[in-house]
């Protein structure tokens, strides 16, 4: 099988970021399959030039990418980003018009990922699978946005995905149910969440940490990824004031990563005197498991937004469950609920600085805890979340929706 896989911000285990449709293509590959991954460049991969202006085209690690140069920020305001978007999709059509496949898979963010699946089958007719990462409009709506134009354009394009899909794949329970709702009846969906990478992510030991200001008795809480208004990270730094007032400044609160409002938390940090906070530029994953691995907790934050609750599948969460790290939850939802059933974290109510901070507290100061909890993630990251166990399950419904059509 021939497969077209659209995925503007692909990333490789070296680059870091999010792995999955890099990893999720490679097993494609051992199956037997041929992908080509159309992409824009939010990474750097350094393929020779093509006949085509601004398109690259060369192998990494087996699979046949086609970047498009459309460089990405997350700091670039809405209309930037949008103009980015629509220049990618416009592309994306151009190449998939001659592009030789069997099957067109398109994942999002961001949603106009699934233009050229839908023109394709206007054209082409042949099948198309549609992963959705994010519910939009809905997340942006929760999250402030009021421009009606924007929000109407996003709910037509939403709606046009999931039904000129032959087949959707869902993130959590709460973007299958979204796709059910928006989709004609009967539409084949399924769960494959973010997984584990098992062999790079695992326990290990304090020695391997080597962040600058970080003692050896230090207790470590961890947050890695995207520093957006999504995240709500302003939450940690209200709690860092809680466990200043409380005089506990054996906690270090870390991120690691970059985003819109990163600056914004550095000016509180240094304004408010939190020198027990510290940030971390974005490390590839080869850098970053060792960070995990030798770190006390691993920190789950996001804004309080009730869209997030069942509606998100973010990939820290199950890295910090492959490095056997005790999970610190601050918003309900299915990864909550996850946390609870199998011991292996502690989660706290939203928006409240000092629940935050003792539970922070209660995870520094037993170590038998810590240990428990790690222990509990390790092995629900094995039994439930392997990323192979995961593919195993998206390769085959790929094979079976492109037999179906």
């Amino acid at each position: 099988m021939k497969i077209l896989y659209f995925h503007q911000h692909f990333t490789t285990p070296a680059l870091g970021g999010a792995t999955r449709s890099y990893e999720f293509a490679r097993r494609l590959i051992e199956r037997g399959h041929s992908v080509t991954m159309v992409c824009g460049e939010m990474a750097k991969l350094n393929l020779p030039e093509t006949k085509m202006k601004n398109v690259y085209q060369g192998d990494v690690d087996g699979i046949n990418v086609i970047q498009i140069a459309l460089p990405y920020s997350n700091n670039d305001g809405i209309a930037k980003r949008a103009m980015t978007f629509l220049k990618f999709a416009w592309k994306g059509i151009h190449l998939a018009l001659y592009e030789d496949y069997d099957l067109l898979f398109a994942t999002s963010t961001p949603l106009t990922a699934g233009i050229p699946g839908i023109v394709m089958k206007w054209f082409r007719k042949k099948a198309f699978v549609f992963e959705v990462r994010d519910l939009w409009p809905e997340l942006p709506k929760a999250l402030g946005m009021k421009n009606p134009f924007l929000l109407w354009g996003m709910s037509l394009l939403e709606k046009w995905s999931y039904r000129k899909a032959d087949a959707c794949i869902g993130l959590s329970p709460g973007i299958c149910e979204g796709i059910a709702k928006r989709s004609q009846k009967g539409k084949k969906i399924v769960m494959i969440p973010n997984g584990c990478d098992l062999g790079i992510f695992y326990p290990g030991k304090r020695a391997d940490l080597n962040l600058e200001g970080i003692k050896e008795t230090d207790k470590v809480a961890v947050f890695t990824g995207a520093h957006g208004i999504a995240n709500g990270l302003n939450a940690v730094l209200d709690a860092a004031v809680e466990l200043k007032r409380m005089k506990r400044n054996d906690i270090v609160l870390v991120f690691i990563g970059d985003g819109k409002t990163k600056k914004s938390l550095m000016q509180r940090v240094e304004r408010e005197g939190l020198n027990n906070c510290r940030f971390f530029d974005p490390m590839a994953k080869n850098e970053l498991n060792k960070v995990m691995a030798s770190a006390d907790i691993g920190m789950m934050i996001l804004a309080n937004v009730p869209a997030f609750y069942y509606g998100t599948s973010p990939n820290k969460f199950f890295d910090y469950i492959s490095s056997g790290l005790p999970v610190f939850n601050n918003y309900p939802g299915w990864l909550a609920d996850i946390i609870t059933k199998n011991n292996c974290g502690l989660s706290v109510p939203p928006e409240d600085a000092k629940a935050f901070a003792l539970g922070l507290i209660k995870l520094a100061d037993h170590l038998e805890l810590r240990a428990e909890y790690g222990k509990n993630a390790r092995l629900v990251a094995e039994k439930e979340f392997d990323r192979d166990m995961l593919a195993h399950r998206f390769a085959s419904f790929l094979e079976k929706t492109v037999s179906l059509c």
